[in-house]
């Protein structure tokens, strides 16, 4: 049976400061809450052994390595038993970063990250929509990322 969930104020007061700060050194964390650096890696063990933290990662600014044009796409699949095969292949395009199974209109919807329009229109018309499953997809390019952030914690 799994560990049940347990969080408490420090451990929430733990998190906020390693979200704002990957790279915190635990040290830091322990004088901020006034309690050991043995103890703050604890709670951070026990974290990540609840499912809280997931881990840690350099998060890539993509405009800055030449990917230009970000765009959102809804996938229609022929039938929905069918999402399993196409997230597969979907896993394969390197430039799609997010992958959600979706109610509504949509099947799917993905995220992807392309050089510019020309490269979007290949990424589409050679990858994705070769896809067996797919019926159809529907493209919006986004203009500016207006925020980008972590779920808070009370």
């Amino acid at each position: 049976m799994a560990e049940s969930l347990q969080i408490d104020s420090l451990d929430k007061k733990i998190i906020k400061m390693i979200t704002k700060n990957a790279r915190i050194p635990y040290l830091e964390v322990a004088r901020e809450c006034n309690v050991s650096g043995a103890a703050i890696h604890q709670r951070i063990q026990k974290l990540i052994k609840l499912g809280v933290i997931t881990g840690s990662k350099f998060t890539i600014e993509p405009k800055k390595i030449g990917y230009k044009t970000c765009a959102y796409m809804g996938i229609f699949l022929e039938q929905a038993s069918l999402y399993n095969d196409v997230l597969q292949e979907l896993k394969k395009i390197p430039e799609i970063t997010q992958c959600h199974f979706t109610t509504g209109n949509y099947s799917v919807f993905i995220k992807i990250f392309a050089h510019d329009n020309e490269h979007l229109k290949t990424i589409l018309s050679d990858k994705i929509q070769l896809i067996s499953g797919i019926a159809r997809t529907e493209t919006f390019i986004s203009l500016e990322e207006g925020f980008n952030r972590s779920i808070p914690i009370d």
